[in-house]
């Protein structure tokens, strides 16, 4: 055994010390190796800066290939869901984020549908993992199912619409809904405060269930209390996007150039968009959490609770055995009937003999 060998084992060989505190280091290796999936849904009517909010969350251009029809009939206009997937890496971490845009929600004259389909979709997410979950390779599981909602809340106006208020009760037990206050750049700081009282009176007013941000526990630092606490105070995040690159104080920030100024996305003074990038990201895992835990095991035992057929496991023979272990159970059968028949025509003979004795 080699010297750097023996120095290895020798340094695990400290008195009271086993080696299972390596064990989170293990599952990071294994994590980052394997890399992570995130489903974002983003809903609002158009002309928010979804889109926008969206590339400036994770500096990439989700939508750079986005076709805008030329003219919008409202009479006519339906809900279309459009899931965009990019792969984004970060000093070695792997994401695979996909965002689905529901382009036409709330456009159209009549919206009291308008919904439908974003339930469908995340229905239809639901019975695809319960599918896979079901089968045989469990292992290579593409997870699809949305682990979070931005629904987007127009500044103009005095607080929530019927259709707002209609959407977050129809998907509050389906998804975890963050609600957004957008373009909260042409509000000034009260006006942001007074909408965002009214919204959250609103949303208890209609016992909506929006995502909780985790309590945090008695062991950890003060540093992130007050981030959590800060995060729980801002909710509805009220934020403006931007992707523009602007000089400002000497310094290169992304915002909005208006006559008196510009709006620093980045500045916490100005909106709340590190808080809500912040939120996000820090809380990703237990966003995944709660869908699964909650909402998709609301899903399935609802499922389930109707009588609904669980997905049947697909067979892991080759189709060359298949064939053979069907022509097998052909040949039994067929000796089972030529058998039957024997003793039926056994039993014909018996009876044959038996009326032609005299009594």
């Amino acid at each position: 055994m080699s010297s750097e060998s023996v120095k290895t084992f020798s340094s695990l060989e400290t008195p009271g010390y086993v080696g299972f505190a390596n064990l989170p280091n293990q599952v990071h290796r294994k994590s980052v190796k394997k890399g992570f999936e995130f489903t974002l849904m983003v809903v609002g009517e158009s002309g928010l800066g979804k889109s926008t909010l969206v590339n400036s969350l994770f500096l990439t251009d989700l939508y750079v290939n986005r076709k805008v029809p030329d003219a919008v009939d409202k009479t006519a206009k339906t809900v279309e869901l459009e899931a965009s997937t990019v792969e984004i890496e970060e000093r070695g971490v792997k994401l695979r984020l996909t965002v689905v845009d529901t382009p036409g929600f709330g456009d159209a004259i009549n919206n009291t549908d308008s919904f439908k389909a974003i339930i469908q979709y995340i229905d239809d997410q639901f019975e695809r993992f319960l599918r896979d979950e079901s089968g045989l390779n469990r292992r290579n599981i593409i997870d699809n199912r949305v682990h979070c909602c931005f629904y987007f809340i127009s500044p103009f106006g005095h607080g929530m619409k019927p259709l707002d208020v209609e959407f977050m009760k129809q998907l509050h037990n389906k998804v975890n809904i963050v609600p957004v206050i957008a373009k909260a750049d042409v509000l000034t700081k009260k006006e942001i405060l007074r909408l965002k009282r009214r919204i959250m009176e609103e949303i208890e007013e209609h016992g909506i269930k929006i995502y909780p941000l985790p309590d945090c526990d008695s062991d950890e630092d003060e540093d992130y209390k007050e981030q959590v606490r800060q995060l729980k105070e801002a909710v509805p995040f009220a934020v403006c996007g931007s992707n523009t690159l602007l000089e400002a104080r000497g310094r290169k920030v992304r915002g909005r150039l208006y006559p008196w100024g510009v709006v620093e996305v980045e500045n916490p003074d100005h909106c709340d968009f590190i808080k809500l990038r912040t939120m996000l990201i820090t809380h990703m895992q237990d966003l995944q959490e709660v869908t699964q835990e909650v909402h998709y095991e609301n899903y399935r035992s609802e499922r389930l609770a109707k009588g609904a057929p669980v997905p049947k496991r697909t067979s892991s023979l080759p189709e060359s055995e298949k064939t053979q272990s069907q022509s097998e159970k052909d040949k039994i059968l067929q000796e089972k009937e030529a058998e039957l028949r024997r003793m039926q025509e056994m039993l014909a003979k018996m009876q044959a003999q038996m009326q032609q004795q005299p009594h």
